[in-house]
């Protein structure tokens, strides 16, 4: 994940000879408004993380476990796309899934290490539960991380082992895993996690390479089934969650009702750190599927990790578990599956 291709803060006003006045004065009326509403409390979104005071012991979905998960992929230490430790990592992962009664299926492909111009082999991890079923739901992560924290403002090639990065959304589908085969649902779902999400050393490498692997294998080999929805998650185990709606997945009407849709189940369960705000606009791994597989796929992130003012742990070495939440993963969990349970 890059803070210039890959995010952009919106919206950006508009400037010129013509524009200077109205906005100008517009600029200080809002400014006033804003520091009037800020006094009172009422901006809160834009100070500090929506919190719905919910426990775990509130949540139907075991967050304690799901972080376990999250420690035990970190434990394996970095998992850059290639090397030994996404090896294990895809060992794990496919024992557990299997062991819950996943279909589990691994999409092999290579790509070009961006520095040293040789093979490097990839492979996204699919898990299908009730394969039988021809009309589906993608819910997808990157599982891989960057081979450096660049971000960080000590140590830019020191150890990132990407907890909230990388290890939270294969946590959540591990945890999710457990109500999956049971799971009253109309329609079948695959978790999908893609490798090469950002096998990046510098700001020009590619990212986004397995989902674009994925999209294009699904246009030219068409399956048998087709997915009516896609949901990526992305960065959801801060411990001071708050979920902004993001811009990309607002751009067309099947996404932003999907959006609707799952925000409106966060709302009716009380987890206000979902927010009905569109606040950034993030180029993520759902860009590819919906652009060239045409699976209407929205991105759930939180791209504030943790506030947006204060110290900052993306692509850091502390994207570790301690800045995760047990109670973070059970929310955005909780959620997911109850949309899963209403879809239509």
């Amino acid at each position: 994940m890059v803070s210039s291709p890959k995010s952009t803060f919106h919206p950006v006003p508009r400037s010129g000879p013509g524009w200077f006045w109205p906005c100008l004065i517009g600029g200080i009326c809002l400014a006033l408004l804003g520091f009037a509403l800020w006094n009172n409390g009422s901006l809160a979104w834009s100070q500090r993380p929506a919190d719905s005071r919910l426990k775990l012991a509130d949540i139907p979905v075991n967050g304690e476990r799901a972080y376990g998960y999250l420690k035990d992929i970190c434990a394996l230490g970095p998992r850059v796309s290639g090397t030994p430790g996404m090896q294990k990592q895809q060992e794990l992962l496919k024992s557990h899934f299997e062991k819950l009664g996943g279909r589990v299926t691994l999409q092999a492909f290579e790509a070009r290490h961006p520095l040293e111009g040789t093979k490097v082999p990839m492979a996204n991890m699919l898990v299908e539960w009730h394969p039988e079923r021809k009309d589906r739901i993608l819910f997808c992560c990157h599982y891989d991380t960057r081979p450096f924290p660049d971000e960080d403002p000590v140590n830019t090639r020191g150890v990132f082992v990407g907890a909230n990065d990388g290890a939270s959304g294969a946590a959540l589908m591990m945890e999710l895993a457990h109500d999956m085969a049971a799971l009253k649902c109309r329609y079948g779902v695959d978790f999908l996690l893609f490798d090469g999400e950002e096998l990046v050393y510098r700001q020009s490498d590619p990212y986004f390479l397995g989902s674009e692997e994925f999209a294009r294998s699904y246009v030219a080999n068409p399956p048998a089934h087709k997915y009516k929805w896609g949901v990526l998650v992305d960065m959801i185990g801060d411990a001071q969650l708050q979920i902004f709606r993001e811009e990309n997945s607002m751009k067309s009407l099947p996404t932003r009702q999907l959006v609707a849709d799952i925000w409106g189940v966060a709302r009716d369960l009380g987890v206000k750190e979902f927010v009905s705000v569109t606040r950034y606009e993030i180029r993520d791994d759902h860009l590819a599927l919906n652009s060239v597989a045409r699976i209407p796929t929205i991105d759930i992130i939180d791209f504030e990790y943790p506030t947006a003012r204060g110290p900052n742990y993306w692509h850091t070495t502390q994207d570790i578990p301690e800045n995760c939440s047990a109670l973070s993963l059970a929310k955005v969990g909780w959620v997911l599956r109850t949309w899963l349970e209403r879809v239509k």
